[in-house]
């Protein structure tokens, strides 16, 4: 595992060295990237000054809402998909080219539903990231051992000790798997849908700094989202980790 992430760094360094120096070295015009040096001074000064702290505040609250609707939800739904074979039969089809159309079609319908507001880009956020979650919990209970299933019933375990005892724990890799990829549709959704929707937060930041020429300012907030999602998937792959060294001791 230490291998990996050492080669996972060497690799984002080389880039980000490689990058830097073509800026330096004028090989990329200033008006279409600046040197990362210059997006970590961005980023500075963006966190010093303030300035978009409520943008921040804004975006990041949206995207938790976001996501705690989508994991709970997609969990619930992909249980209840899961128990009917008739609802799966009918469902699953349109589940597997969910990701086909296009969610952000719909925008114009949330604005009637819910109005140029939080609510209409959380609906959207939502209606990216829930899906994930729906396929993940249906393929972790699908690939739950019939073994320890057979065992559950030799025991006479009630339905919620098999779900407790056995299910949850057999499944939770592939639970970690919906909920990380619910936080990356989340932050797209949220972010993009700022750049359509709405007069605040991040994306909103983002497109009036690009449509202003602020090259400099409109990269810092953008390391600032990259970084901001590497922290939660750092965070959740370390809990998965966790989760199935204790599952198989």
């Amino acid at each position: 595992m230490r291998y990996r992430a050492l080669v996972t760094l060497a690799v984002v360094l080389a880039c980000v060295l490689a990058l830097e120096l073509a800026c330096a070295l004028g090989w990329v015009a200033r008006t279409v990237i600046i040197p990362p040096s210059e997006m970590v001074g961005s980023l500075r000064d963006i966190l010093w000054s303030g300035e978009f702290n409520r943008a921040i505040a804004l975006t990041l609250t949206n995207v938790m809402i976001s996501v705690v609707i989508s994991i709970a939800a997609g969990f619930v739904l992909g249980v209840a998909i899961h128990a009917s074979d008739f609802l799966r039969r009918a469902v699953e089809p349109y589940l597997a080219s969910y990701y086909a159309v296009p969610t952000f079609i719909f925008y114009p319908v949330f604005i009637v539903l819910f109005g140029v507001n939080s609510a209409a880009i959380i609906a959207i956020a939502v209606l990216l990231s829930i899906v994930a979650m729906i396929t993940a919990t249906m393929n972790g209970l699908d690939r739950i051992p019939t073994v320890l299933l057979r065992t559950a019933k030799i025991m006479r375990l009630s339905p919620v000790k098999t779900a407790l005892m056995i299910q949850l724990p057999a499944a939770a890799p592939y639970f970690f798997t919906g909920a990380r990829l619910s936080v990356a549709y989340s932050f797209i959704g949220v972010i993009a849908s700022e750049f359509i929707l709405s007069g605040d937060g991040l994306g909103y930041a983002i497109a009036y700094a690009y449509n202003n020429f602020e090259n400099r300012q409109m990269y810092g907030l953008m390391l600032l989202i990259v970084i901001a999602v590497t922290l939660v998937n750092m965070t959740l792959d370390r809990l998965d980790r966790r989760l199935q060294s204790r599952l198989r001791r």
